[in-house]
């Protein structure tokens, strides 16, 4: 088998793609988004040449290796490996954990892109609350996407981030496109928490207001736009029963467009200001 078959074997094989990655020519992950076909509108900046960079919840590594490609000095990527301990609702039943721990191991899409490019990206398993400048070091640039919606303590999250962040910090994230509609400025959110690891899904003001809350300043207007599906989305149900209901037609415009997202650009507020 040549090591291009074997690639190839690897990611057929692997059960749980979350990002569309090329890891070699013709040759791409079925992931659930496509993020590189929003990779130039989320306000990554073009260069990050001479930056300490840090990539929170990782999954398959899409944004670290971006950040890898965009010249940064040194890319650090964050998860969370054991799944028992993520934010499950009090009222999650046990089995659905099992069922959701036993998907595919925590990482192995990020070590399968990671060999086969070559990368310099650091993984640790580690968790968003449990950053410390004191053991990780502290950043230049920090992403942190589509991981909020999933934590119990988005602001405490953002404070924990603050303390590793010495320069710039990139949110993107969920919001609820109905509710930014209706209520443009002011901070409204869904709180989902029933039996899976999705907690929030705020307005754009109200990620916003997570953000400023956590002490933060926004460096310019967010950015508003559709994460689109990737190969590996299932597809909706078109029939006319289905949208008929809201969570049918929310369903079609994720199966077309992609989920309503926003990205966030922002830096620490300093003790002066």
């Amino acid at each position: 088998m040549t090591a291009a078959e074997d690639l190839a074997t690897q990611v057929r094989n692997h059960p749980e793609w979350y990002h569309t990655i090329e890891v070699a020519p013709d040759m791409v992950t079925p992931g659930w988004f496509d993020t590189r076909r929003v990779v130039d509108r989320v306000l990554l900046p073009p260069s990050l040449k001479g930056k300490r960079c840090l990539d929170i919840g990782t999954f398959d590594g899409f944004w670290a290796y971006e950040m890898e490609r965009r010249g940064a000095d040194e890319v650090v990527a964050i998860d969370v490996d054991d799944r028992r301990t993520w934010d499950w609702p009090g009222n999650t039943r046990p089995e659905d954990i099992d069922e959701f721990v036993q998907r595919a191991p925590q990482g192995e899409g990020f070590r399968i892109v990671h060999e086969a490019i070559g990368s310099q990206v650091q993984r640790e398993d580690r968790s968003v609350y449990a950053l410390d400048p004191s053991e990780v070091g502290v950043f230049d640039f920090v992403y942190m996407g589509s991981l909020l919606l999933h934590l119990r303590d988005p602001v405490g999250a953002l404070e924990a981030v603050r303390s590793v962040c010495r320069g710039q910090l990139l949110v993107v994230d969920l919001i609820d496109l109905p509710l930014t509609t209706v209520f443009p400025r002011r901070p409204i959110g869904c709180l989902d928490g029933v039996g899976r690891p999705w907690w929030w899904r705020p307005n754009l003001a109200c990620l916003t207001r997570f953000i400023e809350a956590a002490g933060f300043r926004l460096e310019q207007r967010p950015q508003r736009f559709f994460m689109p599906p990737g190969p590996g989305h299932p597809p909706a149900s078109l029939r006319p029963s289905a949208l008929r209901h809201q969570a049918g037609r929310e369903a079609a415009l994720r199966t077309r467009l992609g989920d309503p997202h926003a990205a966030v650009l922002a830096r620490p507020i300093k003790a002066h200001e």
